[in-house]
């Protein structure tokens, strides 16, 4: 299981995140994600989906449905494409995109971002650093990440960020 601490500017509040992974075979796994608000004491997003990975072809698609707490329930679909850049696949190319539907079928959300990523293994000894560029699409905002080992922080030019720390 993976999980982790998360906090963003605008929630004043932290959140506990876990994700699992099931495997259906080779290359598909029912993925399952939980958040924790630590102010409310209670669960925040639930969701499960049905992820099929395309590993020839860098690419993954998923199929699931999402609880918000203030949203409710959602119906989901995201796609993920990679694209080396370099040879030893330490820069690279995403296009990630994802569509919602409520569950009377009335309001819809969509989010499209293409990002640069660019992993440096062993900056020191057992210290790796990822910086990742990326475009929001829709909401045409660019973003900035940053992630050393555990820690990973992400910032935006309208001023929102937040801060993870995995477990």
């Amino acid at each position: 299981m993976e999980s982790s601490l998360r906090y963003a500017g605008d929630s004043k509040s932290l959140v506990i995140h876990a994700k699992e992974k099931f495997p259906l075979n080779t290359f598909t796994h029912l993925q399952g994600h939980a958040e924790l608000d630590t102010k409310i004491g209670a669960p925040t997003y639930l969701c499960a989906m049905i992820r099929q990975y395309f590993p020839d072809q860098y690419a993954s698609l998923a199929v699931g449905v999402q609880y918000y707490r203030r949203q409710k329930l959602w119906y989901t679909v995201r796609g993920k494409k990679e694209f080396p850049v370099t040879a030893n696949n330490s820069v690279n190319f995403h296009i990630k995109g994802k569509y919602g539907v409520d569950e009377k079928l009335l309001e819809k959300k969509s989010r499209v971002a293409a990002e640069f990523t660019w992993d440096i293994m062993d900056v020191k000894k057992d210290q790796d650093v990822r910086l990742k560029v990326g475009y929001e699409v829709i909401e045409k905002v660019p973003y900035f990440q940053f992630s050393e080992n555990n820690w990973t922080l992400t910032v935006n030019n309208i001023g929102k960020w937040k801060v993870r720390y995995d477990l």
